[in-house]
């Protein structure tokens, strides 16, 4: 089976003035269907910016993106944001529902927002998810009545909406208390085991990286380590 994500020789650098700022060296990276990876560094060691290549949110200056044998590196403007929207779910720090919206459009949003509005099918899957996610109670709610943990399982409730290759999650128990933070965790180990998910988690806190499968570490914008763990959870 091919892979999820084959990243070579990624290169990044920005521009201020006349001065250019190296921040990613020629970083290789590769996921394989189901993996629960950890992407680990200090700040500045380039991993958000990692990610957000990996997202098609930046277009790196070197190297090769492949999503699910899929060159993604070459692609139009307008192509990357239909991949984008299609094929890769994504979890931030903080949620950023819409206020107005209840869950289940929040959920239905990536697949309604193309097609002009939320159909029965999507809306049926958004419920199902949501249920899936331990929030069947709360599918008419509006995103203003929900708590932060409830909030983040919306948030991966919707990053599931159209079935992507590979979900992106930022910080995703970045913004919460450790009680939330353990569930939205189990919730993604879950998903991942049951559902085989890919996920790259970029993330400083150690206690994620340690529920993760493999761990990789950048610094000064290389790849530092790479470490398989398992599964942790199931091996206890």
């Amino acid at each position: 089976m091919s892979a999820v994500l084959d990243a070579r020789e990624i290169g990044m650098r920005f521009r201020n003035g006349d001065e250019f700022t190296e921040v990613l060296k020629g970083v290789d990276l590769t996921l394989q269907p189901g993996e629960l990876a950890a992407l680990l560094g200090a700040s500045g060691s380039g991993k958000s910016t990692l990610l957000s290549i990996v997202g098609l949110l930046l277009r790196p200056t070197a190297g090769t993106i492949t999503i699910a044998g899929d060159r993604v590196d070459t692609l139009s403007d307008a192509e990357r944001a239909l991949f984008r929207n299609h094929r890769l779910g994504f979890i931030f720090q903080f949620h950023h529902l819409l206020p107005d919206f209840t869950a289940t459009e929040n959920v239905a949003f990536p697949a309604a927002a193309p097609a002009g509005g939320i159909t029965a099918a999507m809306r049926q899957r958004a419920r199902e998810l949501l249920a899936r996610v331990g929030l069947a109670d709360r599918l008419d709610f509006p995103a203003t009545r929900l708590s932060g943990g409830q909030k983040q399982r919306v948030a991966i409730a919707r990053a599931l909406m159209n079935k992507p290759d590979l979900v992106l999650a930022d910080e995703p128990t970045g913004s919460l208390d450790r009680v939330s933070a353990e569930q939205v965790l189990d919730l993604m180990r879950e998903v991942n085991r049951e559902d085989g998910a890919t996920f790259l988690i970029c993330t400083h806190d150690e206690q994620v990286a340690a529920r993760c499968t493999r761990r990789i570490s950048l610094s000064e914008g290389r790849v530092e380590s790479v470490m398989n763990l398992g599964d942790t959870d199931r091996d206890k």
